[in-house]
């Protein structure tokens, strides 16, 4: 492909280019200064293009891989990183919390949990300790739908026993969440 060729073609796709800066950036001058990059590094490597290929795909490929550099070289800079020896130092001050009354509804919640039916109450503990639905459903070769609708169930109850328990439908609300 000639030199004149080529930006013909990005000429002609310039439109479609600074809209899709847009839709990535979300912010007009953002946008142009990837479209502007998009542009430089697709002319710089012009010899990389291979004729054959799709120019409209080289070069939108070209922008998203240089917004995604740019997000990552954005959120790098944004973290902080804490090289002191003590920790203590951030965190110190502030009145030391009893925290009785939260293990002690911890302990009633838990030995509820433990009430369950094994059907049921397995399924649930594992969805709460992170494991996906698939996974359960491959350690006890269950249909998917049979691992959603027993953690649903074991919700249900639990809600229920916690309704009749405590009488306050807020608590019910927070463990649904």
């Amino acid at each position: 492909m000639s030199i004149i060729e080529f930006n013909t073609q990005l000429d002609y796709l310039t439109e479609s280019l600074n809209a899709f800066a847009y839709s990535l950036t979300k912010n007009v001058e953002d946008a142009k200064d990837l479209y502007q990059e998009t542009a430089y590094r697709a002319i710089h490597n012009r010899d990389k293009f291979k004729p054959e290929t799709n120019f409209k795909a080289w070069t939108f490929t070209i922008m998203k891989n240089i917004f995604i550099n740019n997000y990552r070289k954005k959120v790098k800079a944004n973290t902080i990183l804490d090289s002191t020896d003590n920790s203590y130092f951030i965190d110190s001050g502030g009145a030391v919390g009893n925290n009785g009354d939260r293990n002690m509804l911890m302990d009633e919640l838990n030995k509820m949990i433990d009430e369950l039916e094994d059907s049921i109450r397995i399924p649930f503990v594992m969805h709460h300790q992170g494991y996906k639905y698939n996974e359960i459903a491959e350690k006890f070769n269950l249909p998917l739908g049979t691992v959603k609708s027993r953690i649903f169930f074991a919700r249900r109850e639990l809600k229920e026993k916690i309704k009749r328990h405590y009488g306050d439908f807020s608590l019910v609300r927070a463990i649904s969440a």
